[in-house]
């Protein structure tokens, strides 16, 4: 995996980074990976995500889904615990349909259970405490749709949380099967773990590719962002947005990496927004966002750098011959070259205007380049959260929120919730 960070530079972009500036900033990520590779040695809280190319137990996940045999699987989940599988299930076309209820929007709920063929169904749910509401409302309501079409939920049901809690409590009751959430590993870092890797254990997909590819990546961390993928990325887009620009569009050129770019939403944002700093991602996908979001990202504010990401092998089509005398330099041709134009003309029209892009390329969207992929950018994610001097691993604003809803909801007393009644209003009827 390669990452090209020229178009981030001063010659390009204005404000770009100096490569002097780069070369102080190195000296403050050697820093940063001496800190980053303890704890990786030590499995501290966050760094122990970066360990599981070697701890992650392909076996143990099969031997959890073996019981399991289904056309669909309903992955039950919300943030971390559900994005990684989505990411892994689009882009690796595994021979199982996945869909994923990581929301409680009712009439989607109601719309995606009546479609689906129950009998034929089986459902992973994931939460490290057991307790999340989202997550455990949608798991009680799917459960009651298996039971009142005459499925025993109890033979399709595949649970994946911590050492304790109301959903190990039920796991071991109804003697399902159940994955540990591996400790010390938050949500959004779990992709390569047991929070996702069933997906593709169920649907035929590549496990040990998976972690080979994080594994070789991991390979690479070294203590020089000249050195090692993932810290130049992290210490650019660091650099950048320092420099004002503080939203990264993440824009994959590959339909199979789409939720790709929701999961790094994730990661990027939880990570790295607090204490005021951070970079706000966005998500967006090449070439149909250039006829979308490009203008904004080209001519706009000043304040978007944008990540191009794309694989250079895929299966091609031929772009048949045409009549049509203007569109006659497409005969011949083939869609990926198209693409990959497209791909080439964006970079080099953000640059012309100034602004910085970092491009990003595997060599095919497979197991292996997937799983190196992913594990770069957890590791430049870690890597920028060092140099910005925030907790990376923590997520104040979200557990608020959790608290709010569930005073709001009767589980308690919690101040939050009464923030609810302190709103400011101006109603316009």
């Amino acid at each position: 995996m390669e990452i090209d960070i020229g178009n981030a530079l001063e010659s390009v972009a204005t404000p770009g980074v100096s490569r002097e500036a780069l070369e102080r900033l190195d000296e403050r990520v050697a820093a940063a990976h001496d800190r980053i590779e303890a704890g990786i040695d030590e499995r501290e809280h966050g760094y122990a995500a970066l360990a599981l190319p070697e701890t992650a137990d392909p076996d143990a996940i099969r031997a959890a889904v073996d019981p399991i045999d289904c056309d669909t699987l309903l992955v039950v989940g919300i943030g971390g615990s559900a994005l990684g599988a989505a990411t892994l299930a689009d882009a690796l076309d595994v021979d199982i349909d996945v869909h994923t209820l990581d929301n409680v929007d009712p009439e989607h709920t109601a719309r995606l259970l009546d479609s689906l063929d129950l009998s034929r169904t089986a459902l992973h749910v994931v939460s490290r405490s057991g307790t999340t509401a989202e997550t455990l409302a949608n798991f009680l309501v799917a459960r009651e749709a298996m039971d009142s079409a005459g499925v025993d939920w109890t033979k399709r049901t595949l649970v994946t949380t911590g050492e304790e809690g109301n959903l190990r409590d039920l796991a071991e009751r109804h003697d399902l099967p159940v994955l540990d959430v591996p400790a010390g590993v938050p949500g959004r870092f779990s992709v390569l773990s047991t929070v996702a890797l069933p997906v593709a254990a169920l649907g035929g997909g590549d496990v040990e590719g998976l972690l080979a590819g994080a594994g070789a990546e991991a390979e690479t961390l070294s203590g020089s962002l000249f050195e090692t993928p993932a810290y130049a990325y992290g210490a650019t887009t660091y650099a950048l947005a320092g420099r004002g620009w503080t939203v990264n569009a993440m824009m994959p050129y590959a339909e199979s990496l789409e939720t790709f770019a929701e999961w790094f939403a994730q990661l990027w944002a939880e990570s790295l927004g607090k204490d005021g700093v951070g970079q706000l991602p966005a998500r967006a996908l090449g070439a149909t966002d250039q006829h979308s979001q490009l203008q904004l990202y080209r001519a706009g504010p000043r304040n978007a750098m944008v990540t191009l990401a794309r694989p250079r092998e895929r299966t091609d089509l031929t772009i048949p011959e045409t009549e049509l005398e203007g569109l006659a330099y497409l005969g011949g041709a083939s869609l990926g070259e198209l693409l990959d134009a497209e791909f080439e003309a964006t970079e080099a029209s953000l640059a012309a205007a100034g602004r910085p892009s970092i491009r990003i390329e595997i060599e095919r969207v497979d197991a292996h380049e997937l799983g190196g992929l992913l594990y770069v950018l957890e590791a430049a994610c870690i890597v920028a959260g060092e140099l910005f001097s925030v907790p990376t691993f923590e997520q104040p604003a979200v557990e608020w929120g959790k608290r709010a809803a569930r005073g709001l909801l009767g589980g308690g007393e919690f101040e939050e919730a009464r923030a609810v009644e302190e709103k400011t209003r101006l109603v316009i009827d």
